[in-house]
């Protein structure tokens, strides 16, 4: 088997790391599941990164696998007793600002912005004037059987609605 090479940066995205593992993202996933301190998730929603170290504990676990043929559970055995624990390195948010787009950036900015006011209003120290939270126009709806049925449940409680009828005349 043959060592990756392991470019010098703090973080990496998990298709990097399949990429230098050689390995299918499913896969990947799998050892994450039975690994649970593998990769470092920023937000709820957000993508996976990686640390340097992690990546090195991929590549650990796949020559373990494919090589020594242990299954999952004696890799993890193994790797507690070498002591190969996960490195404590935190990853810093200039790491992470350099993997997301411009854009990105800014609605994460203008998020944190908007979190800041929050916490100072319930605190007492915000100025509602200072922040404004707008709410986008909503986006005309189409017209469901649920919204059609709930009309017509308006008419029978005599409120004056039209309804159509099935060739398009207007009944009350």
């Amino acid at each position: 088997m043959t060592t990756a090479e392991i470019p010098n940066r703090p973080v990496f995205r998990a298709q990097e790391v399949c990429d230098l593992a050689e390995v299918q993202p499913y896969v990947l996933r799998t050892w994450e599941a039975e690994f649970p301190d593998l990769g470092v998730a920023k937000s709820a929603n957000g993508p996976r990164v990686y640390r340097r170290a992690d990546v090195e504990r991929v590549l650990r676990i796949k020559h373990l696998l494919f090589v020594d043929g242990l299954t999952l559970a004696g890799a993890r055995r193994r790797l507690t007793d070498e002591g190969a624990l996960p490195s404590q390195d935190a990853v810093q948010d200039a790491d992470v600002a350099a993997l997301i787009d411009g854009e990105t950036q800014q609605h994460l900015r203008d998020v944190r912005r908007g979190l800041q006011w929050i916490l100072g209003v319930l605190t007492g120290d915000g100025k509602p004037e200072e922040f404004v939270l707008r709410a986008e126009p909503a986006a005309p709806r189409k017209s469901t059987p649920a919204a059609r049925s709930a009309t017509v449940s308006k008419a029978k409680a005599g409120k004056s609605v039209k309804v159509a009828g099935k060739k398009g005349k207007a009944k009350k």
